[in-house]
């Protein structure tokens, strides 16, 4: 399968940008971040309008029928654009549960308000530090589901989550209606996350899968998650490159521009080679999509992306100086969304121990 972008994802990619760079108000997200409850509805708005929330969805069931390429692209323009809604993942997890879960009916009834954006998704399987507990504590039982999932990012505002549960002693993935759920409000180091523990009391649940089929497909639900996730970071870690450049060069100290330094100049190559390493790797998971290999390479780009975004984010503030810590200039945008993407999805000691099983052909 080709890495390189044919005519049409190149065109998705420039336009998806083209949208968000002259929709997107930065003043607007500074203010997000301290309210707890609020996400960005005008980006959110804009990804439905875009048809954004159907480009991974079959078109039997509303979508468009493209890919993790495609939808790689967007999330990509999305991190640069640090959009202040965790949806499009969410989403996409839940999505990918229903179209390779057991029940036809139930993918039916969901996936079509997913696509046209009528109804938010988000996944709930973390317990504590386990991102994949081996066992849950949420348990479920004559269709019912008990227990609480912490810190659950769009929980504070889906409508449906895709719950790892365990079911008699056997692992479960389940569809969740939210209406039932009691949601309490995570005030975190970015609120535009909407983290929120859900806590179920008997709330009503359909099985999407139960057994070895439902780790399985709950590995596979996370790895297509962190590949999105990992493009998003890759979207954010190049435009602090581009921040932190376009500054160096105009910045000037002791009559000539900072960046003529060369302390200044090993700092942003480095910058710059973290962000290729971390494309080159997101391109290469999203063309494995489907294969044996897709595990592996999902690990590899969530890594590389997690240090560009981790890297560059502390990197860029640096060279800004005393003025990087403004809240005018708005860096705390995308320090706060590094460090909030970095444990969503698993964070990287789940991530390398999956990367470390798949190389050594170990069980996940």
């Amino acid at each position: 399968m080709s890495i390189l972008y044919d005519e049409g994802q190149q065109a998705i990619a420039t336009e998806s940008r083209r949208v968000l760079d002259a929709r997107m108000d930065k003043g607007r997200l500074l203010k997000l971040l301290e309210q707890v409850g609020e996400h960005d509805q005008p980006f959110w708005d804009t990804a439905v309008e875009q048809g954004w929330t159907a480009l991974a969805i079959p078109e039997e069931h509303g979508g468009l029928g493209l890919g993790l390429i495609e939808l790689g692209l967007v999330a990509q323009a999305c991190g640069a654009a640090t959009s202040g809604a965790p949806f499009l993942t969410g989403g996409y997890g839940v999505s990918q549960g229903l179209i390779q879960g057991s029940d036809a009916a139930l993918a039916a009834e969901w996936l079509p308000k997913l696509a046209a954006g009528e109804a938010t998704g988000c996944v709930a399987f973390a317990e504590g530090n386990a991102a994949l507990p081996p066992v849950a504590g949420v348990t479920f039982a004559d269709g019912k589901l008990s227990g609480t999932k912490p810190a659950v990012a769009g929980g504070l505002k889906a409508d449906v989550a895709l719950v790892w549960a365990d079911a008699a002693g056997q692992p479960a993935l389940v569809l969740a209606d939210l209406s039932g759920a009691t949601r309490t409000a995570v005030d975190s180091y970015d609120n535009t996350r909407l983290y929120a523990d859900l806590a179920f009391a008997g709330t009503a649940a359909t099985v999407v899968a139960l057994g070895d089929a439902a780790r399985k497909l709950a590995l596979d639900v996370m790895a297509r998650m962190a590949v999105v996730t990992a493009h998003e970071q890759v979207g954010g870690a190049e435009a602090l490159l581009y921040i932190a450049r376009d500054y160096a060069v105009t910045r000037k100290a002791f009559g000539q521009p900072i960046g003529a330094f060369q302390s200044i100049k090993h700092r942003i190559a480095e910058m710059y080679g973290l962000v290729e390493i971390a494309r080159a790797n997101c391109i290469h998971a999203a063309a494995q999509e489907g294969t044996d290999e897709f595990l592996l390479a999902a690990a590899d780009a969530r890594i590389s992306a997690t240090e560009a975004y981790d890297t560059n984010s502390r990197d860029c503030v640096q060279i800004h100086g005393g003025i990087g810590v403004t809240w005018e200039m708005g860096l705390h945008l995308h320090m706060r969304r590094a460090r909030s993407l970095a444990v969503e999805c698993g964070n990287l000691l789940f991530w390398e121990d999956v990367l470390v099983n798949e190389l050594t052909g170990e069980k996940a």
